[in-house]
Order: C-alpha cells, then structure tokens, then sequence
C-alpha cells in the first residue's frame, strides 16, 4: 500500500458500487443530502461497472468500500463507533436512539453496513419509541442515506504509505468519514496502515478531493469551503512529521459552486502535466510551506514547478473556447483519474477536453458518466487510489 504520486501506475483502488442510497433521493432532499441531481440507478450501476471493469482491464484490484466495511464490521469496537455516529439522541432522541442503537449492533455486518448507507426511515425500525417516533412521518429519516459515498475520493487519500481521512465540515459528510475510519482501522487488509490525519472527530475542516500528490513529497492542498487553513497547516505539520512530505502547497479555490475543490479545476496526466480550467490557471495562487517556513504567494502552475523541480508544467486546456471550457468543467472535464503515465479515465461527454489530451500525447479511456456525473463527480473523485507504482 503505498502512493507518491497521482500518476504512478494504478495497482489498487477503492470505489463504492451505487446503490439503494441513490433510490432514496427526491427532488425534494437532494440537496439536503447534498447530492445535484436525482440519477437513473440502474444505468448508473451500469456505467459504474464499465468504469471499474475498465480499471481490471488495465491490471488495476478494484475494491468495494460496502465490502470492505461489512468485513469491518465484524470487529465489535467498529461496529460500535459507527454506529454511534449514526444514531446521535440530540437527532432521534435519547428514547429511540437506545432501540435504534441496540437494534443496529445485533444486525448481521453485511446487513448493518447496507442500512448505514442506504439509511433508515422510521417505518423500516422494528419499534417506535419515544417522542421523535410518535411525531415522525413514516417516510421520514432516521438514519440519512450517504449518496455522495460514491466518492470514495472525499472521505480519505493516501500519501506515501500513511492515509488521511477527511474531516468533513458537514454532519452527512462526518458519517462518511466514520465508515471510512472504520475500514481503516479495523480491516485485516489495513492493519499495517496509519492514519496520517482524521484519527477523531476533533480535526480542522479537510477534504481528500483538494489534495494532489504532485511528485513524491510534494503535495498541492485546495483551501475553501472544504478544506480550511488550519485542515492545511495540521496536514502539512503531521505530513512532514510522517516524512511522507516535504513541501504542502496551501491553493486558496475561489468559492463557487463548480469548484468546490481543487480537483475541480486541475488534475495531473502525465508527470509533467496537468489538466487544468483556462479561467482560473492565471489566477490561481499557492503558499509554499515546508519545515522552514512559510513563502509565497505565486502563481500555482510556477510554485508547483518550483517544487517539483521542473522548469515548467505543462498545461492540457479544459475544452476549446471559454463556452466549452465552463461547460465541460461543469461536467467534471478536469476531473480525471490517471492509471499511468499518459493514460487517464474521463467521461466521454467532454468531447472537446479529451481531443485536447489526445493531442498531448495522452491517452484517454472514455466511460459513459450521464447518470454517475448526476452528482456532479467525475472518475476522480470516484476512486481512492490505494496503491500506486513509484515513479
């Protein structure tokens, strides 16, 4: 286990296959649940398998984060902890939440992590105590469904040979974290693993979709709504720490909607390349923090060629015109998933991006995403590379 790097060829990878969490959906709660839009599930499934068989073919071990976490389960102290994440008596009152809880520990682990992100509604308990059952309609949560753990990207990132968890600044988001925690804490697979960051619930604001490893020990960090300050500068203190880091780039995001995190607006393609959103590739800044300080700011591409020693990075322009580039930003052009050197996944839709990394000398695995990208994802932010080659 082990990645230094976001283009070292891809050996293992984390996803989650959709599933009944994104039949909970409505028009009504999706943005509650903060999910964009409400996707076909069956055809997601579908384009979800494409992209992992896709993966297998190129020699990639696909792992499944429901798996890994009924395995997980197995272990009574993670069990406990997620489950005590998920039933919280300041949400369901202290009456249900003792049922709930007792209820839940007594499920087989396969069965408990499909009701942790499928969720629950108060008309699938067995009982309905206490004031918050009386009062609830039948359809109403009383465990939320996780539909952005399709993202396994968010919830952790490896660097080196240490994995972060994230530290959501959103409670749905907080529960993702736990299950994750959970995995690699308790699975057998993971036993040698260390949590760089994310240990409790008591950590600055961070996100694993602002984080680019963009050469052994150097890594690129989005600050924004997100992932704050203070999720950087504590990143970057235990990262050096670890050794597994020598230089953090602190990357302020302006925040819109559309770029939430950095892998929003740049992703890597080749060693020396990256994929980036034309509008902000001349104003995006980086603060250089290393053991000896902190510098800056400067122009991102020129700070991360500065520590990565290169004279410069090579820059692949989301679409063709500035019509096309927002478009195709919007439909996650930027967020590719790299499985070697000058070979990434993409959606097929953002037909103007992908010439342009052709032309580049990239190569481009195309999938289908009109229903996955419905949550506005891209096959980044699907996957949690878990092992890379080194470059």
């Amino acid at each position: 286990m082990g990645v230094t790097s976001e283009v070292g060829r891809l050996r293992s990878v984390l996803l989650h296959r959709p599933g009944a969490e994104l039949s909970r959906l409505t028009p009504r709660n999706n943005d509650q649940l903060l999910f964009d839009g409400i996707p076909w599930v069956g055809r997601a499934q579908e384009e979800h398998d494409a992209f992992a068989q896709a993966l297998r073919d190129r020699g990639v071990e696909v792992l499944y984060l429901q798996q890994l976490l009924a395995e997980a389960l197995e272990v009574a102290e993670a069990r406990a902890d997620v489950v005590h994440s998920a039933v919280a008596p300041t949400m369901v009152g202290p009456t249900l939440a003792t049922t709930l809880r007792h209820w839940l520990l007594d499920l087989p682990a396969d069965e408990l992590a499909q009701h942790l992100i499928a969720g629950l509604t108060h008309d699938e308990l067995p009982a309905t105590e206490g004031v918050v059952a009386r009062l609830a309609g039948p359809h109403e949560f009383v465990v939320p469904p996780l539909p952005n753990v399709l993202f396994t990207r968010d919830s952790s990132v490896w660097v080196g040979d240490q994995v972060a968890v994230a530290s959501p600044s959103m409670r749905a988001r907080q529960r993702e974290a736990s299950l994750t925690r959970a995995i690699y804490s308790h699975h057998p697979r993971f036993a040698d693993a260390q949590l760089l960051y994310g240990g409790s619930r008591e950590e600055a604001w961070f996100e694993g979709g602002d984080v680019l490893l963009l050469s052994p020990g150097v890594v690129a960090v989005g600050v924004g709504q997100r992932t704050t300050p203070a999720g950087v500068e504590a990143f970057a203190l235990r990262a050096f720490a670890a050794g597994v880091a020598h230089t953090v780039l602190a990357v302020p995001i302006a925040q819109e909607r559309a770029t939430m995190h950095l892998d929003t607006i740049c992703t890597m393609v080749d060693r020396d390349a990256v994929v980036m959103f034309p509008a902000v590739a001349d104003s995006l800044a980086a603060w250089t923090i290393t053991a000896d300080g902190i510098a800056g700011p400067e122009p991102f591409l020129i700070a991360a060629a500065k520590a990565m020693e290169l004279d410069e990075l090579r820059v692949v322009d989301t679409g063709l015109d500035p019509v096309t580039a927002e478009r195709e930003q919007w439909d996650d052009g930027n967020n590719t998933l790299a499985v070697a050197p000058r070979l990434a996944v993409a959606y097929e839709r953002n037909i103007e991006t992908n010439q342009r990394l052709v032309e580049a000398g990239i190569d481009v695995i195309a999938i289908s995403g009109s229903e996955l990208g419905s949550g506005r994802g891209g096959p980044r932010w699907m996957s949690c590379p878990i092992s890379r080659d080194p470059l």
